[in-house]
């Protein structure tokens, strides 16, 4: 909230307290230059009353060192002119004096009432600035009141919109992990039936060529003893065959081996693979989530 600037008097202006800040300054400028004014004339006033007191003290100590006057010399006519201007001199002394103090008592009064009128106008600015500044420290304290309940609100508003986003984010992390372990499973239970089947066809096979050789292996021995002499002399060509038919079913059988470990091998790997994957993703969606991390 900004601050307005003050006056040149030291007043903040204000809105709607019913006067102008100018037209105060203004104001309070006249009184000054008139209150100024006051004082200066109160000073000449003062300054002419002292200067006329040391005039007529000059005069009384003049007088007082003068002889005394019989004028028994004049003529009654002339001593009564004498008289009676001894008597204008004493009542001219006299409303000199009262003159004097009246001029004295009016300066001191005017001072007086110049100091009165300074101190009023002192007490009533410095009356009418704290109770501004109460009415400013009060509006100034309402606001920030205000401000800090709507501050509060907003952040509450705010709080709870980040916990209905947070709560949707786990619902979904969670569906998701779900989703992810379902196909892992899915996938896993499939890779097992499939080795399973390879190794159960591995073994068929190897126990067909076996069988085969076996028969093989009979019906040798078979036309040996049929043929007799015969088979005497062919008796190295028949185990030749035997052998050979011995051989390439164990071949076979070798190769059946190998292709099913081959399989199991492949298989394996891949299931181990998968599971890394999956504990991998579980512990990263752990980690955004904060939930616990699973081990795989």
């Amino acid at each position: 909230m900004s601050v307005e600037p003050l006056s040149a008097h030291g007043f903040m202006p204000a809105k709607g307290r019913g006067y102008d800040p100018e037209q105060v300054d203004r104001r309070l400028v006249e009184l000054s230059q008139d209150r100024d004014a006051a004082v200066e004339r109160a000073a000449q006033l003062t300054g002419l009353v002292r200067r006329t007191e040391g005039d007529a003290e000059q005069l009384r100590e003049r007088v007082a060192s003068l002889a005394p006057q019989t004028y028994k010399a004049l003529s009654p006519r002339a001593q009564q002119i004498l008289a009676l201007a001894a008597e204008e001199s004493g009542a001219m002394r006299s409303e000199a004096r009262d003159a004097s103090s009246a001029l004295r008592d009016a300066g001191e009064a005017l001072d007086r009432q110049t100091r009165d009128a300074a101190r009023e106008g002192a007490d009533a600015r410095r009356d009418e600035a704290e109770a501004y500044a109460q009415e400013v420290l009060l509006a100034a304290r309402t606001t920030a009141e205000a401000e800090r309940v709507a501050a509060r609100e907003d952040a509450n508003d705010r709080r709870g919109e980040a916990l209905a986003a947070l709560t949707e984010v786990r619902g979904r992390t969670t569906a998701l992990i779900d989703d992810l372990e379902k196909t892992h499973s899915e996938r896993l239970t499939a890779a097992e039936r499939d080795i399973t089947g390879r190794e159960s066809a591995s073994e068929v096979a190897y126990a067909e060529r076996t069988a085969y050789a076996t028969v093989q292996l009979e019906e040798a021995k078979r036309a040996f003893a049929e043929t007799g002499e015969q088979a005497r002399h062919s008796l190295e060509d028949a185990q030749a065959r035997a052998a050979e038919l011995v051989s390439l079913a164990e071949v076979g059988a070798e190769r059946v081996k190998r292709d099913a470990e081959r399989v199991v091998r492949e298989q394996t790997e891949a299931r181990e693979e998968m599971n890394a994957h999956m504990t991998h993703v579980r512990n990263s969606l752990a980690a955004l989530t904060g939930r616990a991390t699973v081990d795989g």
